[in-house]
């Protein structure tokens, strides 16, 4: 980028830059698409010594005329036909940007904007010049005549030193370094403000609680709605748009108004971490979440409110070959859910099911409510904060895996996440565990291209079925207790400091999120003659060991078996389960593919890692971004407070 060049040549190449950065905090309260600056540049004012910003609207433009009886404002550029200056749209930029909901309100700050046409020189662009052009701070225009303008003006803007630590400032005011979901929660201390939500996200809450007081009774006011009448709220959203944020806010909001509320999931990972690292020593807490499975039989009294997550995981039925016959469900999972409390309140994302004996959509929950005559109300939630809030980075895995029809680009560094291919398993390892050693929260996961072997013997030995050359480790424990060298089950395996030497995959990570992940793509799904080919695997038995080893290098997932699905099927199920793989990191993704034409596809794709200064690691993180991970809590009984009373003042938290 000629740019990022421009800020090397002036001596500022520690100046940050943030790509396609929304203009203000809520910018899903504007209808269309949100305002995206094209680039934001920010440092430390060399004089000032305060935050420094400038906008920047990049044009590939080389030739700009006048419009023929207008002004300066309207112009005409070669190939594109009428358009503004680009001063008027970084006005509005500016102006958002510095706004009351804009990511500089209430701090001490210099802002600024520019043009840039490197294409263009002087004489080819005039009219964005001329005198009756639009002026402003944002309204400067550099071309490539004026170049050594530019780098001038750069150095008077920036200070050579002290950008990460701005930058990291910047990012916290908008969201884009957010706070982990489990640090989040055991922070709160179990008070009823968890999450700072935003945007679409508090005007979803703000809606559930509101019908929250007109659909259940209190000791004040009876409910406005029939005893028999029930709400169903349908949240959709891809991933990190803040599902289950709003859920765990809504959860905690309730249970101090002293509402009975029960979070149900159908992951056993998620659950898992929240009852195992939050609700550590708790059992009151713990008990709050569950699973859909756990409503075959209605609670007695009714709940006032089921809250359930993921709810693209949700079964035709509920069953298990561990309970009686008089046990297993016998209508519709959904049902049951839906018999269970007044108000029922559904996060999905359909684009993550990765199993084919999930059924949950928005038509099945919708024509289950219809058949009671629920009322249903239907939000959908659009921007992220995962992934370090970068559209960028998930418009790029979407291209890469083909799970939808985005435009695969090489990947452009854009400040918010990180990737890198690595060239063995073995690099992929040792960077994962100098972050998790560092400081950071790191985990290594694969796709499920291994057999999968339970915990041996007595001592529960956990074998290494993750082979690949003479790199050998094991799948995390598929166990509910501890294993050999203190090997933490599989429900904890994310959170537990013993799991950092197992490997994840889809089922043990969906819903969790770590700084680094390092990615295993297994030849389950590979690149050839330009296309992905998905495959099955075989196995065979190990005469030495008696463990399953791959005969046939490919898929070992049990449920994507093939008689249980085609292969259009099994496509889109591989797709999805990498596209939750590699959505797992809020700061850097280590890719490695066991197949060699892949990983050149990948490093093709992925370009050459810049190391110095510029990888997230814990090292190069300015120290305003080293907030440590916060461990489970002691045992004993959490605190918790109505909604209301004043409490403790706590630093203010960000969630995805």
């Amino acid at each position: 980028m000629s740019l990022a060049s421009d800020l090397v040549a002036a001596d500022r190449g520690n100046v940050e830059m943030i790509v396609e950065c929304a203009a203000t905090l809520d910018e899903t309260d504007r209808p269309g698409d949100p305002r995206l600056i094209d680039v934001v540049l920010v440092g430390q004012h060399p004089l000032e010594h305060r935050l420094s910003v400038q906008l920047v609207e990049l044009k590939r433009w080389s030739m700009v005329t006048r419009v023929e009886h207008a002004t300066a404002e309207l112009l005409y550029v070669e190939g594109m036909g009428a358009k503004k200056h680009p001063a008027l749209q970084l006005r509005e930029y500016f102006e958002a940007f510095t706004s009351d909901k804009g990511p500089l309100y209430g701090s001490d700050f210099e802002c600024g904007g520019f043009a840039y046409l490197h294409n263009a020189t002087d004489s080819s662009a005039r009219p964005l010049t001329d005198v009756d052009a639009p002026t402003g701070v944002y309204a400067p225009v550099y071309t490539g005549d004026r170049r050594e303008e530019l780098l001038a003006d750069l150095r008077t803007h920036f200070a050579p030193e002290g950008s990460a630590a701005a930058a990291e400032s910047l990012m916290r005011r908008m969201g884009l370094r957010n706070t982990p979901l489990l640090d989040a929660m055991i922070w709160s201390e179990g008070l009823d403000t968890v999450f700072t939500l935003r945007g679409r996200q508090k005007t979803v809450a703000d809606h559930i609680l509101n019908a929250a007081e007109r659909v259940l009774p209190s000791s004040t006011h009876p409910a406005l709605f029939p005893d028999e009448q029930r709400v169903i709220f349908l949240v959709t959203g891809g991933a990190g748009t803040g599902k289950s944020a709003i859920g765990l806010q809504v959860k905690a909001e309730l249970e101090g108004q002293g509402r009975t509320v029960k979070y149900a999931s159908g992951s056993r990972a998620f659950n898992g971490a929240l009852q195992e690292h939050v609700g550590y020593g708790d059992r009151e807490f713990r008990e709050t979440f569950t699973y859909f499975s756990s409503f075959v039989t209605p609670p007695d009294p009714l709940l006032d409110v089921l809250i359930c997550d993921e709810a693209h995981r949700l079964r035709d039925r509920s069953t298990s070959r561990f309970w009686k016959p008089e046990d297993q469900g016998t209508q519709p999972q959904v049902d049951e859910l839906l018999d269970a409390s007044r108000l029922t309140v559904f996060f999905l994302d359909e684009g993550q099911s990765v199993r084919p004996n999930e059924v949950g959509t928005v038509g099945l929950i919708k024509d289950a409510g219809q058949r009671r005559g629920a009322r249903v109300v239907e939000y959908g939630l659009r921007e992220q904060y995962r992934c370090g809030g970068s559209d960028a980075y998930i418009r790029w895995v979407r291209g890469l895996l083909g799970v939808t029809d985005e435009v695969l680009d090489p990947w452009t560094p854009d400040g918010l996440m990180h990737i890198e291919v690595a060239e063995t398993p073995a690099e992929l390892e040792d960077i994962i565990r100098t972050e998790a050693l560092a400081g950071a929260s790191a985990r290594m996961v694969a796709g499920y291209c291994w057999p999968w072997t339970k915990p041996l013997g007595e001592e529960r030995r956990l074998e290494d079925d993750v082979r690949i050359g003479d790199w050998h480790r094991p799948w995390n424990a598929d166990s509910e207790s501890f294993c050999e060298n203190d090997a933490p089950p599989s429900k904890i395996w994310s959170v537990h400091e013993n799991g950092l030497g197992q490997i994840g995959c889809v089922y043990t990570a969906q819903g969790l999120e770590w700084d680094w992940c390092g990615v295993i793509m297994g030849e389950d799904m590979v690149r050839r003659d330009g296309r992905w080919v998905f495959n099955r695997g075989k196995d065979r038995k190990d005469p030495e060991s008696d463990a399953k080893r791959v005969a046939r290098p490919g898929s070992f997932d049990p449920k994507v078996k093939a008689g249980s699905v085609d292969d259009q099927e099994f496509a889109r199920l591989v797709r999805h389960a990498y596209h939750v793989l590699m959505t797992r990191a809020s700061r850097a993704t280590v890719l490695y593919s066991t197949d060699e034409e892949t990983r050149d596809h990948l490093r093709r794709l992925v370009g050459p890692v810049e190391i110095h200064g510029l990888r997230p690691t814990w090292q190069n993180l300015p120290q305003e971004a080293r907030v440590p991970h916060l461990p489970r809590p002691r045992r004993g009984r959490r605190s918790r407070r109505n909604r209301g009373q004043p409490g403790p003042q706590e630093p203010e938290l960000r969630l995805f």
